[in-house]
C-alpha cells in the first residue's frame, strides 16, 4: 500500500514539474491577459457549460419554450461585430507584417502589428466563451434535437484549445484559422440575426446556402495546413501540427456521419443551409418538426416553408 502511494505521489510531482515546464515555454507577451495565466478559469468554465448541457433540458423539460426573438437579434447581431472587428485585425495587421499562408513561425516580438495579432487572438478567445450562448438558447428554446454531439464537441473543446493558442502561440500560422473562422462566423451572426426578424427580411438572405460549403471548406484547408506543415518542416511547433490535424478530421468525421444521417432524412435539400453544428440555425429538423412548422428563432421563413 504504502509503494503504491508513493509511487502515485511521485507520479503526480512529475506531472506538475512538467506543467511548470511548459509554463515557462509560454509567449511572455500574454503574460497577466484575462484567463491565460492559469488553465482553471477555462476549464471551470467548461465545465459549467457542460454542466448547464446535461441539467438544462431537464429544467426545461416541464416548461413552455421561450421565443427570446428580442434576445436573438442583438446577441447575433453583437457576434457578427465582434467576429468582424477579429478578421479585419488579423487581416490588417498580417499583411503589413507580409505573413505567410502556408507557414508562418510564431516569433515572441513586440512590433505593433504581432501584438495587434495577439490582441485579436485573445479576443477570437473569449468569443468562444460567448458562442456557450448558441447551445443555451437552444436549451431554453427546447430545440433539445440540435444539441447534437457534434455541437456540444465543437463548442465544448474550442475555448480550451484557443487557451492553448492564445497562452503558447498567439501568433504566427495561428492567425489563419482564427481569421478564417471569424470572417464565417459573420456571415452566419449575420444571418441568423437578420432571419430573426421574421420573414419579410430572411427572403433576402440569400447566402445561407453557402454557410455549409464555407464552413467544408474551412475544416479541409486547415487539415491541408497542419499536414503540410509537417511536410515542409515548417518552423512552428510541431505538436501543434499534429493537433489541428487530429482535430480537424475529428470535424470531418464527425459531420460526415451527421450529414449522412440528415440526408437519409431529408434527402438532398438537407446540404445546403445547414449549419455544421455551430450555430443556433436548423441543422436538420426531424419530420415530427417539420410537419409542425418548426423552424430558427420561432419564425418559419420562406425558405423553410419550402423544404417543409
Amino acid at each position: 500500500m504504502a509503494y503504491v502511494i508513493n509511487s502515485t505521489q511521485s507520479l503526480a510531482f512529475k506531472a506538475y514539474d512538467y506543467y511548470l515546464w511548459t509554463l515557462s515555454l509560454s509567449d511572455q507577451r500574454t503574460r497577466g491577459w484575462p484567463m491565460v495565466d492559469s488553465p482553471a478559469p477555462t476549464i471551470f468554465y467548461t465545465l459549467l457549460y457542460l454542466f448547464i448541457v446535461w441539467v438544462g433540458p431537464k429544467l426545461m423539460a416541464r416548461r413552455k419554450p421561450f421565443r427570446l426573438t428580442w434576445l436573438l437579434i442583438p446577441y447575433n447581431l453583437s457576434m457578427a461585430v465582434l467576429n468582424a472587428y477579429i478578421a479585419i485585425q488579423l487581416l490588417t495587421a498580417s499583411t503589413r507584417l507580409r505573413y505567410s499562408y502556408i507557414c508562418e513561425p510564431c516569433r515572441q516580438r513586440n512590433h505593433p502589428d504581432e501584438l495587434q495579432i495577439a490582441d485579436a487572438v485573445w479576443w477570437y478567445y473569449f468569443s468562444k466563451m460567448l458562442e456557450f450562448c448558441d447551445t443555451f438558447f437552444f436549451i431554453l428554446r427546447k430545440k433539445d434535437s440540435q444539441l447534437t454531439f457534434l455541437h456540444v464537441y465543437h463548442h465544448s473543446t474550442m475555448f480550451g484549445l484557443w487557451w492553448i493558442g492564445i497562452k503558447w502561440v498567439p501568433s504566427g500560422s495561428t492567425f489563419l484559422p482564427a481569421m478564417v473562422n471569424s470572417a464565417i462566423h459573420v456571415l452566419m451572426y449575420s444571418y441568423y440575426g437578420l432571419a430573426a426578424l421574421g420573414p419579410a427580411v430572411s427572403r433576402y438572405l440569400w447566402w445561407k446556402k453557402y454557410l455549409t460549403i464555407l464552413q467544408l471548406i474551412q475544416f479541409t484547408c486547415a487539415l491541408v495546413l497542419g499536414v503540410n506543415g509537417l511536410r515542409t518542416g515548417c518552423d512552428f511547433p510541431l505538436w501543434m501540427h499534429y493537433m489541428l490535424i487530429i482535430y480537424m478530421m475529428s470535424f470531418i468525421v464527425l459531420f460526415g456521419n451527421f450529414y449522412i444521417k440528415a440526408y437519409m432524412e431529408r434527402g438532398n435539400q438537407v446540404f445546403f443551409g445547414m449549419d455544421v453544428g455551430c450555430g443556433q440555425g436548423n441543422t436538420y429538423i426531424n419530420k415530427r418538426n417539420q410537419q409542425n412548422g418548426q423552424s430558427h428563432n420561432g419564425i418559419q421563413s420562406n425558405s423553410d416553408k419550402k423544404l417543409n
